[in-house]
Parts: C-alpha cells; sequence; structure tokens
C-alpha cells in the first residue's frame, strides 16, 4: 500500500498522484503543468508510469491543471474509469475541450512558425479534440456523501471541497492483507464563508492526510474589505476614464465576480459601466453552474431560483465570437472586461491587455493566484515591460490584486478543514510553492501534527507508517 508523488509536489502546478493498493494502481489527477520552466517540454515528457497499468483514476475538480493530462493518458494507453462527481464531469467536458483546441493551434502555430524557418514536417499536438471527446466516455459520476467502491479494496466517498462546482476531498477506505487505512487526498479547498458554494467538509476520520497548501503561508485579506476595495477601485476608474480588466478563471471566479457585481449595482454604480463577459468557456460554465444550484450555499440558491441562468445584470454583455470580443478594444473607456485565463497565460484577455496595459487611465484587476513563469505575474510584480504577441509592452495601467477573492482557502482555512478530521493524522503538503509549503508544516508541526513537504518521487508506505 504505497503513495507516489509525481506532480503539483514542491510546485502548484499539475496535480498527479499515484496510490498502489492490493496490487492495483489508483491516480489521483492527472493535470496540465502550467507555468514554471518549460512546460511543454515537460506536459510531453514520458509519465513516470505505465499509463495501460493504471486500473483506475480519481479526479479532484476540472481545473486544467489538475484534469489536464487526462486526453494524454489515454493516448498512451489508459482504458480505465475515470471517477468524479456529476457537476465536475460537465466542467471537465468544456475545459478539456478548451484546452484541446489551445494544444491544436499552438500546434499549427509552431508548425508555421517552423516553416517559416525552412525546417520540414509538423508539430503534433499533446492531444486534440477528439482526445479530449474520447476521454470523456470513461467517466464515471459518485454524488457528494454516496460510498462506492471503485476498486476492489478501495472505497471511495467524495466531499465538497468548497473551491469550484463539483470540486471534491477524496475520502478513501483502502483496505490490504486484512489491514485497512483511511486515506484523504484534499484537492483544492475553497474558503470558508465564501459567496455560491458551500464551506469545505472535513468532517471525517483518517489515517493519512494529502493537503493542498497554495496559500499555507499567507491570510487572504477580509472579505468585506476586499470587496470594499473592489468598489473603490471602479468607482475610482469611472472617475479616471478608462477600462477595467479582470483576468479570470471561466470556471469559478468569472461566475463569481459577475454574482458580486450584481450584489452590489447599486453600491458601486456599475449603471454607468458596461460589463463583458468575453469568455465562451465561461459563458457555458455559467450555465453548469445555474444547473446545479442545489450545490450553492443558501442566499446564493435564491438568486439561482430566481435568475435561472446567471446573476441578474443588466448591462453585463456575452461575448462568444471573436468578432464580438475583438469590438470591445474599440471601446476607450467605461468598459468591464472579464475575460480568460486567469493567469493570463493566452486566451482573449492576453489581446485586452496588450490594448490597455500601456494606458495609465486604465486598471488590472487580478483576483487570484499567478503561477511563476507567467504573464500574470509578470504583470503582479510590477515588471516595467512585459511581452505580448512577441512585442513589449509598458505596464502603465494601476494593477491591483485582491486575494480575498481566491478560490483557494488561505492558512487558516486549511488548518480549520484539517482540524475537522479526527485523529489528528500525519500530512503531506503538496500543491504549493516550497516557501508556502514549507510554512504550513512549520505551523502544524508547531501543534505536534507530523507533517511533510512531499517532492516529486516521493514514496510513503501507507501499512508501515505508524498510526
Amino acid at each position: 500500500m504505497q503513495l507516489e508523488f509525481y506532480g503539483a509536489a514542491g510546485e502548484v502546478t499539475g496535480s498527479c498522484h499515484l496510490l498502489s493498493v492490493g496490487g492495483r494502481r489508483l491516480l489521483l489527477d492527472c493535470g496540465l503543468i502550467q507555468g514554471g520552466g518549460d512546460p511543454g517540454a515537460r506536459n510531453r515528457a514520458p509519465f513516470p508510469f505505465d499509463a495501460a497499468r493504471v486500473d483506475a483514476v480519481i479526479l479532484s475538480h476540472a481545473h486544467i491543471d489538475h484534469c489536464g493530462r487526462l486526453p494524454l493518458l489515454r493516448k498512451r494507453g489508459y482504458r480505465g474509469p475515470i471517477y468524479t462527481n456529476p457537476a465536475c464531469r460537465d466542467l471537465a467536458r468544456i475545459l478539456l475541450a478548451d484546452s484541446a483546441s489551445m494544444q491544436e493551434r499552438d500546434a499549427e502555430r509552431e508548425t508555421r512558425h517552423r516553416q517559416r524557418e525552412g525546417q520540414r514536417g509538423r508539430v503534433e499536438p499533446l492531444y486534440t479534440v477528439d482526445d479530449a471527446a474520447a476521454v470523456l466516455e470513461q467517466f464515471r459520476t459518485v454524488p457528494y456523501g454516496e460510498p462506492r467502491e471503485v476498486l476492489p479494496g478501495v472505497e471511495l466517498t467524495f466531499r465538497d471541497a468548497g473551491h469550484i462546482l463539483g470540486s471534491s476531498g477524496v475520502w478513501l477506505t483502502l483496505r490490504e492483507n486484512d489491514e485497512e487505512r483511511r486515506f484523504v487526498f484534499s484537492g483544492d479547498l475553497g474558503q470558508y464563508g465564501s459567496p455560491i458554494l458551500r464551506d469545505p467538509d472535513g468532517g471525517a476520520a483518517a489515517d493519512f492526510v494529502v493537503m493542498e497548501s497554495t496559500y499555507g503561508g499567507r491570510l487572504h485579506r477580509d472579505r468585506d474589505a476586499t470587496l470594499a476595495e473592489f468598489g473603490e477601485i471602479l468607482r475610482d476608474a469611472r472617475r479616471d476614464g478608462g477600462n477595467v480588466l479582470i483576468p479570470a478563471f471561466a470556471v469559478g471566479r468569472s461566475q463569481e465576480i459577475l454574482y458580486e457585481l450584481a450584489t452590489h449595482y447599486d453600491a458601486w454604480q456599475l449603471g454607468d459601466w458596461r460589463v463583458f463577459l468575453d469568455s465562451p468557456m465561461a459563458i457555458e460554465a455559467s450555465a453548469v453552474y445555474w444547473r446545479n444550484t442545489d450545490l450553492f450555499d443558501e442566499e446564493a440558491r435564491q438568486w439561482g431560483v430566481r435568475s435561472r441562468s446567471l446573476p441578474p445584470l443588466p448591462n453585463l454583455t456575452l461575448c462568444r465570437t471573436s468578432d464580438e470580443s475583438m469590438a470591445i478594444n474599440r471601446i476607450p473607456h467605461g468598459a468591464i472586461v472579464i475575460a480568460g485565463s486567469g493567469m493570463c497565460t493566452g486566451g482573449r484577455i492576453v489581446h485586452h491587455l496588450k490594448h490597455n496595459l500601456s494606458r495609465p487611465e486604465c486598471d488590472v484587476v487580478f483576483t487570484g493566484f499567478q503561477a511563476e513563469g507567467t504573464l500574470g505575474r509578470a504583470i503582479v510584480d510590477r515588471r516595467e515591460f512585459v511581452r505580448i504577441h512577441g512585442s513589449l509592452v509598458r505596464v502603465a495601467a494601476r494593477v491591483h490584486t485582491l486575494g480575498g477573492f481566491s478560490a483557494h482557502g488561505d492558512r487558516d482555512d486549511l488548518l480549520r478543514w484539517y482540524g475537522e478530521i479526527e485523529g489528528r493524522p500525519p500530512v503531506w503538503l503538496v500543491h504549493g510553492e516550497p516557501e508556502s509549503a514549507s510554512s504550513l508544516r512549520d505551523v502544524l508541526r508547531g501543534r505536534g501534527v507530523r507533517a511533510e513537504v512531499a517532492l516529486p518521487g516521493t514514496r510513503i508506505d501507507l501499512l508501515a507508517e505508524p498510526q
């Protein structure tokens, strides 16, 4: 009974952990590597295990750094089931199709570049739209709170993680040679008291815990203070006559921002703005959210009942086509643009940044984590120039970071979730940059908990570990 860490160990991206029980192999997540050094080459590298010998996959949630290499896993031989909950499956369909389209576009762009350089041959995408569609046929859904045997000796229960719609903590009962262990993989955990979604659910017993540590070394700003700052940013931007760009993940963050804009429509004088949701994927994801209002908290559930599709925002324009997106860049002022991607690694937000980032009257509002090596991180770090589409662009716009909007819980949220688990089990920390993971480890150790930071290739014998 062993656990091996192969992704999001010592870093935030590419979640992937392999659990061996009774001679069978269970993969926890299979995420795309984003940011950092040469992610393209790392994604194309062979898996450190034989994909064809994996017996089952459990997917914690639909963000691409957790599900984005599933089509590649299938291409390399995996044909078994992928277990997740129904809302996660519906969102994964959207995100994987978008990721595959991006892989195809990137491959075509690189092929043209090589041809201009006199090189022969085509660059093959990491995977195609057809690959993404095929892997979805392997999905099997398990609702929250319903135990399910997914392999002999492996019983799975999903619990709400409160991170995005359909995000799950993975609770496993493992049996081998008359021995039993209760194992928990947190997935990504959300904040307590955040809007729309229910709080993370950590109330059960465990012998071992693998927990994310994205914000394990910091505290988010108070939610009310964050909203007050957001309103002030919009009032100042209205006065200064620019546009406001909000890079946002299509799943989770876009819906939350729309919800807050609708809730504060009068207080923030939003009637003077034109609001654009410039993301076909975010529009599709919003429809999935509003088909699953039973997973909302009580306040948001009432909004869902009244509006049925999106929060009521009378000046909202949904931009599905490229022409509609490009038309936004002809608007000199008075536009609030919510567009992906959240870390500015691609998508329509990059075009809007190219047109607005050099304008001092404009504002860029980041509401989520920006990984090392991404364009978003370069802007947050206030570099004087950033490279966009091959050109250097001066960063003259005002840049704001609203940490209170994060879909990830902060240090206290993580400690609260862990504290709800019975037995004070040992913890291995993943999905965090080294400083963040080490900080959380030290706090846990100070409370008498055995805590370790997982590194790539770390192997744990769960039967040999002391109870």
